[in-house]
């Protein structure tokens, strides 16, 4: 696409590509959703969009994603690729950046179809857009955070060199839900994988970049 030439972007791992959604991608992002992202007694997101029922969730997801990509902006841009393993949409990887150029931070979200847990998916796709936020667009920080109870997010934290960054309390289904928040500077990043970035130059100013601002 010449005129959203993010849409170009590729990050590729040993068994994974990620990228900006098509709608057939979207589609497929939904189906994953409906066969199940997480356990129903659990909670994972701050914003309990899984619970919503089986006829909306589909065109939640399809919207969500569209919109976000509608308000992105060189100055606080989102860009949430889909995950693909051998060709099918296993889940979703987010980063995000507000006045990304000054404060040379960014965050991160991300979900896995349940098929696909416990299998280092979630390192993998992680480790692509910390490598694209600190080899490709010279990032200093990456934030993220899981709750406490979900101790598979927080082993993918440590095991890519996050720290602790204090604690945050959420009302989450009506009960009270303590969020861990941990950060990670650039020289803690120890990446498990490769990861190949393709056509970034002409996507930096939409992360609000020239050329020059990339790392040497």
């Amino acid at each position: 696409m010449r005129h959203l030439p993010v849409h170009n972007l590729r990050l590729t791992t040993p068994r994974l590509e990620l990228r900006l959604p098509s709608l057939d991608d979207l589609d497929e992002m939904a189906d994953r959703a409906l066969e199940g992202v997480h356990d129903p007694e659990l909670m994972p997101f701050d914003v309990p969009w899984t619970d919503a029922p089986a006829a909306e969730l589909p065109a939640n997801i399809v919207r969500y994603h569209l919109e976000a990509l509608a308000r992105s902006r060189p100055e606080a841009w989102q860009y949430n690729f889909v995950v693909v393993h051998e060709g099918r949409v296993i889940g979703t990887q987010g980063i995000y950046g507000d006045d990304f150029a000054i404060s040379r931070e960014v965050r991160t979200g991300s979900w896995l179809g349940r098929a696909y847990q416990g299998k280092g998916f979630g390192t993998e796709m992680r480790a692509a857009v910390l490598h694209l936020a600190f080899a490709g667009l010279g990032a200093l920080t990456a934030a993220s955070g899981a709750f406490l109870d979900n101790p598979a997010s927080l082993a993918v934290s440590r095991r890519l060199g996050y720290r602790p960054n204090g604690v945050s309390v959420h009302v989450v289904r009506g009960r009270r839900a303590v969020q861990q928040r941990l950060l990670l500077d650039r020289e803690h990043f120890t990446t498990p994988v490769p990861v190949e970035i393709r056509e970034l130059e002409p996507c930096l100013p939409h992360f609000g970049l020239s050329v020059s601002d990339r790392p040497a």
